[in-house]
């Protein structure tokens, strides 16, 4: 509304009143945000699981993200791991069933001081064949902070990083609904599968 306003010269009550004159819906302040910031629409597409396969995939994502995923970002889906396998096929889930594209990924580094940083750049880069601009700056930790943890993650704890509210907000209707099983009123029941949308039954 503000936006309009400054648009037309006119205040925002002018534009609140003509709004609700024609009775049409203000969206909420986080909505609004993230339509200014994505005008096409949605940067991903949803694609159901179809093959025995995918549903192995499919799983397997969700499962990742479940015990591995940082669900406090509020705006961004986050997952870190010393495993490049793991990573992989984390993106290759979010890629599969999000139509995300690879080089949309961003990575953050977490190492040690005994550990140049560029040999554990160059270790990431070569095990997930990704690009040195898609990653932040690197973090460095002292050596021996973490007692022998530094031996189980010789190049460094790796997140990847995808920036959208509402695919982090469907991971985690996923993880939540991974059981098949909520409660309700005190009592469990039995939900459907649906992730974008509310329960089936």
């Amino acid at each position: 509304m503000q936006d309009i306003a400054h648009k037309f010269d006119c205040s925002v009550h002018a534009v609140q009143y003509w709004m609700q004159r024609h009775d049409i819906a203000r969206r909420s302040i986080s909505d609004a945000v993230y339509r200014k910031h994505h005008p096409k629409g949605d940067p991903f597409r949803f694609v159901a699981p179809k093959t025995h396969e995918d549903r192995i995939l499919f799983g397997l994502g969700v499962g990742l993200y479940w015990g591995e995923g940082t669900k406090a970002s509020k705006h961004a889906v986050r997952l870190g791991n010393t495993d490049p396998a793991l990573i992989e096929c984390f993106m290759d889930f979010l890629v599969r069933f999000f139509s995300i594209k690879r080089k949309d990924f961003r990575f953050g580094l977490q190492i040690f001081t005994d550990v140049p940083a560029q040999d554990a750049l160059a270790y990431w880069i070569s095990a997930l064949d990704i690009q040195k601009t898609q990653f932040y700056k690197v973090t460095v930790t002292k050596s021996g902070s973490l007692g022998t943890y530094r031996k189980k993650s010789r190049f460094g704890v790796l997140t990847v990083y995808y920036h959208n509210t509402k695919v982090r907000d469907i991971l985690v209707r996923l993880c939540r609904r991974s059981s098949g099983v909520e409660h309700f009123h005190g009592k469990e029941r039995v939900t459907g599968s649906n992730p974008v949308g509310g329960s089936t039954h």
